[in-house]
């Protein structure tokens, strides 16, 4: 039989089919992410960064990325894997890609979020945001005011330039952008928008999260704990049901009573010892402090004594008579 030649196109595919069955293998943690309007240069500063904390993108096809997963799943016998793979699958909808890594899917973010492109608002899309134009000059010349004036914009002419008055908003989010308004910011160097890779969903340890738990460092989430257990011991305290958040507040309680009740009766024990001590030679202390207080010399404040003032008979003696 002649030998079958693959083309450059049939390689390519099967190397992509083994690499993405490879790095689902080997990586647990996954990032989904929309890449809409993003360039081909920031896709390559990216990659180049994931390598650096041993991350890896993985772009395609939603239906060549599903064949090549089910595949996947219907040759391997580890169950966590499968579980693994049928969740990936689920996720692919849309213009998602994907990202893997054993490490903190934190890092990616921070990856995805250093490469930012700014953008023109452009006819016909929509807008992500609203923008505003602020007050101030704008270094055109009066003869371009039909541009604001479309826009009802308040301006003013100060030397041979349009100035705007007062901040006005020209693009609300969500509407689709028209072109006179696309232009009026172009005219003023405008660049409203930014696009950049956002994540949508996050796989970590088997399950699927949102995007949001990234935001969530170590200190808030101790933060948070610690008062969880507050709560509950508190809880546990008004109640009278031990649990282990309320556990070592009950066992210091009793050991105060103890304390209490060894003062009272003068038995003692070794862990009580140091406290009844102390609680023996506070009015000791307080007695010492109490004397040295009183053996300081206390400086008598001199009294002004107030001195009759001669007033060399301005009005009168006593003996006047009138």
């Amino acid at each position: 039989m002649p030998k079958v030649v693959k083309s450059d196109k049939r390689i390519k595919k099967e190397k992509y089919w083994e690499r993405l069955q490879h790095v689902v293998s080997t990586h647990k943690n996954c990032a989904f992410i929309l890449v809409d309007n993003v360039s081909s240069k920031q896709i390559c500063l990216i990659r180049a960064k994931l390598r650096g904390i041993k991350a890896y993108m993985i772009m395609g096809k939603n239906t060549l990325m599903k064949a090549c997963l089910t595949e996947l799943m219907e040759k391997t016998d580890d169950a966590a894997l499968k579980d693994r793979t049928e969740r990936i699958i689920g996720q692919l909808k849309g213009n998602v890609n994907l990202i893997f890594t054993n490490g903190d899917l934190t890092d990616v973010k921070t990856v995805l979020d250093s490469e930012v492109r700014p953008s023109p608002a452009k006819q016909g899309m929509i807008a992500p945001s609203s923008v505003t134009i602020p007050a101030g000059a704008t270094g055109l010349d009066p003869k371009q005011t039909s541009f604001f004036q479309n826009l009802q914009i308040t301006t003013k002419i100060v030397k041979a330039q349009i100035e705007i008055i007062a901040p006005k908003q020209v693009i609300v989010e969500g509407d689709k952008i028209d072109g006179t308004q696309a232009m009026l910011l172009d005219k003023l160097k405008i660049y409203p928008f930014s696009y950049k890779m956002h994540i949508t969903k996050i796989l970590q340890e088997g399950n699927v999260f949102d995007a949001k738990v990234l935001a969530m460092d170590t200190d808030f989430i101790l933060s948070r704990f610690r008062n969880a257990t507050k709560n509950l011991a508190s809880l546990s305290m008004g109640a009278g049901v031990p649990t282990a958040c309320s556990a070592p507040h009950s066992i210091l309680n009793v050991f105060k009573n103890m304390v209490a009740v060894c003062a009272e009766s003068g038995y003692e024990f070794k862990e009580a010892s140091q406290f009844l001590a102390a609680a023996k030679n506070a009015p000791a202390a307080g007695a010492a402090g109490t004397a040295a207080v009183a053996a300081a010399p206390v400086e008598e404040e001199k009294k002004e004594e107030v001195e009759d003032v001669d007033m060399g008979g301005l009005f009168g003696g006593d003996d006047d008579e009138y």
